[in-house]
Protein backbone atom coordinates (compact mmCIF):
# COMPACT_ATOMS: atom_id res chain seq x y z
CA UNK A 1 0.00 0.00 0.00
CA UNK A 2 1.04 3.69 -0.88
CA UNK A 3 0.09 6.55 1.81
CA UNK A 4 0.40 10.21 0.36
CA UNK A 5 0.47 12.95 2.71
CA UNK A 6 -0.20 16.55 2.25
CA UNK A 7 0.19 19.74 4.09
CA UNK A 8 0.35 23.77 3.37
CA UNK A 9 -3.04 24.44 2.65
CA UNK A 10 -4.41 27.06 4.22
CA UNK A 11 -6.06 30.38 3.93
CA UNK A 12 -4.52 33.40 2.26
CA UNK A 13 -5.90 36.47 0.27
CA UNK A 14 -5.79 37.08 -3.44
CA UNK A 15 -2.16 37.91 -4.82
CA UNK A 16 -0.58 35.66 -2.16
CA UNK A 17 1.70 32.08 -2.20
CA UNK A 18 1.12 29.36 -0.53
CA UNK A 19 3.32 25.76 -1.00
CA UNK A 20 2.15 22.84 -0.81
CA UNK A 21 4.01 19.45 0.20
CA UNK A 22 3.34 15.57 -0.40
CA UNK A 23 5.47 13.00 0.71
CA UNK A 24 4.75 9.30 -0.64
CA UNK A 25 5.85 6.05 0.96
CA UNK A 26 5.69 2.76 0.41
CA UNK A 27 7.97 0.04 0.52
CA UNK A 28 9.11 -1.30 -2.63
CA UNK A 29 6.62 1.08 -4.56
CA UNK A 30 8.47 2.51 -7.98
CA UNK A 31 6.87 6.16 -8.39
CA UNK A 32 6.56 7.37 -12.13
CA UNK A 33 4.17 10.23 -12.45
CA UNK A 34 3.68 12.23 -9.25
CA UNK A 35 0.91 15.56 -9.54
CA UNK A 36 -1.69 17.52 -7.82
CA UNK A 37 -5.31 17.89 -8.50
CA UNK A 38 -7.51 20.48 -7.16
CA UNK A 39 -11.56 19.70 -6.64
CA UNK A 40 -13.44 23.26 -6.39
CA UNK A 41 -16.97 23.94 -4.96
CA UNK A 42 -19.54 22.08 -7.40
CA UNK A 43 -16.88 21.65 -10.10
CA UNK A 44 -15.33 18.37 -11.12
CA UNK A 45 -11.50 17.15 -10.12
CA UNK A 46 -9.01 18.77 -12.60
CA UNK A 47 -5.47 18.55 -13.69
CA UNK A 48 -3.53 21.44 -11.82
CA UNK A 49 -0.05 19.92 -12.40
CA UNK A 50 1.96 16.65 -12.92
CA UNK A 51 5.56 15.75 -13.15
CA UNK A 52 7.14 12.62 -14.22
CA UNK A 53 10.53 10.52 -12.89
CA UNK A 54 12.49 11.93 -15.61
CA UNK A 55 10.87 15.34 -14.94
CA UNK A 56 8.64 16.28 -17.63
CA UNK A 57 6.21 18.44 -16.57
CA UNK A 58 2.39 19.55 -17.36
CA UNK A 59 0.56 22.03 -15.94
CA UNK A 60 -3.28 22.71 -16.36
CA UNK A 61 -3.99 25.68 -18.42
CA UNK A 62 -5.42 28.15 -15.34
CA UNK A 63 -2.02 27.75 -13.32
CA UNK A 64 0.76 28.37 -16.19
CA UNK A 65 2.77 31.01 -14.80
CA UNK A 66 1.70 31.07 -11.55
CA UNK A 67 2.03 27.74 -10.10
CA UNK A 68 5.81 25.79 -10.05
CA UNK A 69 5.37 21.78 -9.36
CA UNK A 70 8.73 20.15 -8.13
CA UNK A 71 9.53 16.70 -7.32
CA UNK A 72 12.80 14.83 -5.05
CA UNK A 73 12.68 11.90 -6.14
CA UNK A 74 15.16 10.41 -3.70
CA UNK A 75 12.67 11.43 -0.85
CA UNK A 76 9.40 10.69 -2.72
CA UNK A 77 8.15 14.05 -2.74
CA UNK A 78 6.42 16.65 -4.30
CA UNK A 79 5.46 20.22 -3.96
CA UNK A 80 3.25 22.56 -5.03
CA UNK A 81 4.93 26.39 -4.93
CA UNK A 82 1.11 28.83 -5.82
CA UNK A 83 1.74 32.75 -6.68
CA UNK A 84 -0.78 35.46 -7.47
CA UNK A 85 -3.24 33.13 -5.57
CA UNK A 86 -7.15 34.05 -7.24
CA UNK A 87 -10.31 33.41 -5.46
CA UNK A 88 -10.77 30.79 -8.27
CA UNK A 89 -8.20 28.81 -7.28
CA UNK A 90 -9.96 28.31 -3.98
CA UNK A 91 -10.77 24.06 -3.95
CA UNK A 92 -9.37 20.85 -2.37
CA UNK A 93 -6.04 19.98 -3.51
CA UNK A 94 -5.11 16.69 -3.82
CA UNK A 95 -1.40 14.72 -4.27
CA UNK A 96 -2.05 11.81 -6.94
CA UNK A 97 1.05 9.16 -7.77
CA UNK A 98 0.79 6.73 -10.31
CA UNK A 99 3.72 4.10 -9.91
CA UNK A 100 4.23 0.45 -9.36
CA UNK A 101 5.06 -2.65 -7.19
CA UNK A 102 8.13 -4.30 -8.86
CA UNK A 103 6.99 -5.86 -11.90
CA UNK A 104 2.82 -5.42 -11.02
CA UNK A 105 0.44 -3.40 -12.97
CA UNK A 106 0.70 0.42 -12.98
CA UNK A 107 -1.20 1.82 -9.96
CA UNK A 108 -3.30 4.82 -9.01
CA UNK A 109 -3.05 6.71 -5.39
CA UNK A 110 -4.13 9.67 -4.23
CA UNK A 111 -4.13 11.63 -0.84
CA UNK A 112 -6.87 12.99 1.06
CA UNK A 113 -6.64 16.50 0.24
CA UNK A 114 -5.98 19.77 1.32
CA UNK A 115 -7.73 22.75 1.69
CA UNK A 116 -6.67 26.28 0.05
CA UNK A 117 -9.08 29.14 0.24
CA UNK A 118 -8.05 32.42 -1.00
CA UNK A 119 -9.89 35.42 0.06
CA UNK A 120 -10.95 37.95 -2.57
Amino acid sequence: QVQLVESGGGLVEAGGSLRLSCAASGSGFTINTMAWYRQGPGKQRELVATITSSGSINYGDSVKGRFTIARDNAKNTVTLQMNSLEPEDTAEYFCYTRGRFSVGPLRDYWGQGTQVTVSS
